[in-house]
């Protein structure tokens, strides 16, 4: 491509962009401190009280001592119990936190720990308002020294989340009960992990990054209706990009993202040229792949975090999971360019992107396993060099079926970051069974293990034993808040802004799921049974109509509304309706 094309032209005007924005990256959504009463208070030693909020939340404690109380009172915080106390030595970031304060009188006071450097050093992590005092993220309290009997009146905990969160917003439940146990477990991760205005990466660094942004903005248009949160995340990691190469390209899939779900013409067009740079188009050689130096490979490229899930991965100076996640901003960038009209940048990521697919294909495909390599040079073919290409539809319709079977029988050798990929692709490719099987398994790399082991926050790591230094209450791994109502319920925009969507509820072994799903024009409602039949309700909101895709099993002759068939075709495995549906329909297959 010549340096005059008008993406290169766009590189200095980004530049430029990048410094208007970081100006306005200070302003986050609002926040707030909610009070909450304890759910139990017991006596975990002689005059050693334990307080149990019922789930971990990032706040402080406010003690309100009966009158004349007096004397000198200390505050264990803490994540983790050990043997029925607050565990004083909890393994890697799980944190554990002590104040020391004195009653005066009866007057309120706030205990709060003491800062913590690891997630308070400047200029990068991301600061709470200086007025709350000290948050720390926990669950259980211990309290000596208090006078006399502690009651559920005298102390609260001031939790800190979205000012704008609704409880109400969203909702999932199913034939499966540990799974809707999962859901509720990420739900409440990416409501309790809002403490901070933006989107940051738990509680060790508080910092954000790109990757974790956009798997939390995902999840938290399925679970809130909040945009804003989201979009100051992104002005953030404008101002303060990180390091790893593919975190480039996520930020064009959260302005893409952003797009679907707002149809927001005005906001892409103000950040639209600060995001050509995150194409990495000077790492293009000539056929359109991308090439990584050996810093690049030995630094840069991450594959997967931490470095013990990319299933034995081999870099190369040509890397397939780089070269799919280009393919992908490519194709959004030319969605993008569309919509602000951007003719002649879209006829260029077009070229792009169909000039470096064809290489992606020659180079890295192996048509006799029918799978891919991880890049030039190597025969080896990791998880990742697979599960990256079939959720970005990059896998040749004939194969597809045969890298998503392969990959379903891997199990989960991936982090929770790249499950979220994985996920998607064996959704989309008729492997839903399987991936539901993924997240319930009985084994320690499932959302089963995190329900079972008690945390109320997902974590970084599958467990601690991946991850040593992981922190408890981290968004990325709360993929199933965003995958439920987008594969089982089966709703996703099919234009922007929500105008249209596409409604394909995909059973897996489930026989009943039902939920509500936030939209900008209001809420979709979706619940479904498959037992002897099929049967869909789908209520949507004023100004939205749905395309339906619904289970089209063995025998089945089409599709019916109150006994009356509707028009539809039969294409592989699902009935797709001719007609556009709107409003409230019941819909049965049979």
């Amino acid at each position: 491509m010549s340096d005059r094309s008008p993406v290169a032209r766009g590189v200095l005007a980004a530049w430029i962009g990048i410094a208007a924005l970081g100006a306005g990256a200070a302003a986050a959504a609002p926040v707030t401190l909610v009070a909450q009463a304890p759910v139990r208070i017991s006596s975990a030693a002689p005059g050693v009280v334990l307080v149990d909020f019922g789930r971990v939340a990032f706040g402080n404690l406010r003690l309100l001592p009966p009158a004349g109380a007096a004397g000198d009172v200390t505050v264990h915080f803490g994540e983790s119990l050990a043997d029925g106390r607050v565990n004083r030595a909890p393994p890697g970031s799980v944190r554990y936190s002590t104040a020391r304060v004195t009653l005066a009188g009866g007057s309120p006071i706030v205990a709060a720990p003491l800062p913590d450097a690891r997630n308070t050093r400047q200029p990068a992590a991301v600061l709470t308002p200086p007025e709350w005092g000290v948050v720390t993220p926990f669950r259980w309290v211990e309290i000596e020294g208090w006078p006399g009997e502690l009651r559920p009146e005298h102390l609260s905990r001031q939790a800190a989340f979205a000012s704008t969160w609704d409880d109400a917003a969203a909702a999932f439940t199913s034939s499966d009960g540990l799974l809707d146990r999962i859901w509720e477990l990420c739900r409440y991760s990416i409501k309790a992990t809002t403490f901070a205005g933006v989107y940051v990466d738990g509680d060790r660094e508080r910092i954000p990054y790109e990757a974790d942004a956009y798997l939390n903005q995902l999840s938290h248009y399925a679970t809130d209706r909040d945009v804003q949160m989201a979009r100051d995340t992104f002005d953030h990691l404008m101002a303060r990009p990180t390091w790893p190469t593919e975190w480039a390209f996520h930020m064009i899939f959260i302005a893409h993202a952003d797009w679907m779900h707002t149809g927001d013409r005005e906001w892409l067009a103000a950040r639209y040229e600060a995001l050509k740079p995150k194409l990495l188009l000077d790492r293009a050689r000539a056929d359109g792949l991308l090439a990584s130096s050996e810093a690049q490979r030995a630094k840069e490229d991450i594959v997967d975090w931490p470095a013990g899930e990319r299933d034995g991965y081999v870099f190369t100076p040509v890397n397939t999971v780089v070269n799919a996640f280009h393919l992908r901003a490519l194709a959004h960038m030319a969605a993008l360019a569309a919509a602000l009209g951007r003719d002649a940048e879209v006829a260029e990521y077009r070229t792009r992107e169909r000039s470096a697919r064809t290489a992606f294909q020659g180079a890295l495909f192996d048509p006799v396993r029918g799978l891919y390599r991880d890049g030039e040079g190597t025969d080896h073919a990791s998880v990742h060099a697979n599960l990256f290409p079939l959720a970005f539809g990059l896998v040749p319709a004939e194969h597809a079926a045969g890298v998503s079977a392969w990959l379903a029988s891997r199990g989960m050798p991936c982090s929770v970051y790249a499950a979220q990929y994985l996920l998607e692709g064996l959704f989309e490719h008729g492997d839903g069974a399987q991936a539901l099987a993924l997240v319930t398994a009985a084994t320690d790399r499932s959302w089963r293990h995190m329900v079972e082991s008690g945390t109320t926050i997902t974590w970084e790591a599958w467990d601690q034993k991946y991850k040593p230094n992981q922190d408890w209450n981290h968004a990325w791994g709360a993929a199933p808040a965003n995958l439920l109502p987008r594969f089982v319920l089966g709703a996703q925009p099919l234009a922007p802004g929500w105008r249209r969507a596409r409604i394909r509820p995909i059973p897996g072994s489930l026989t009943r799921a039902a939920g509500t799903i936030p939209t900008p024009r209001g809420p979709v409602h979706i619940a479904w049974a498959n037992e002897a039949g099929f049967r869909v309700k789908v209520t949507l909101p004023p100004g939205m109509t749905a395309q339906m895709e619904l289970p089209a099993p063995a025998g089945s002759r089409g599709v019916f509304s109150g006994g009356a068939p509707v028009r539809a075709r039969r294409v592989a495995n699902r009935w797709l309706l001719e007609d556009e549906v709107t409003g409230s329909v019941t819909l049965d297959v049979r």
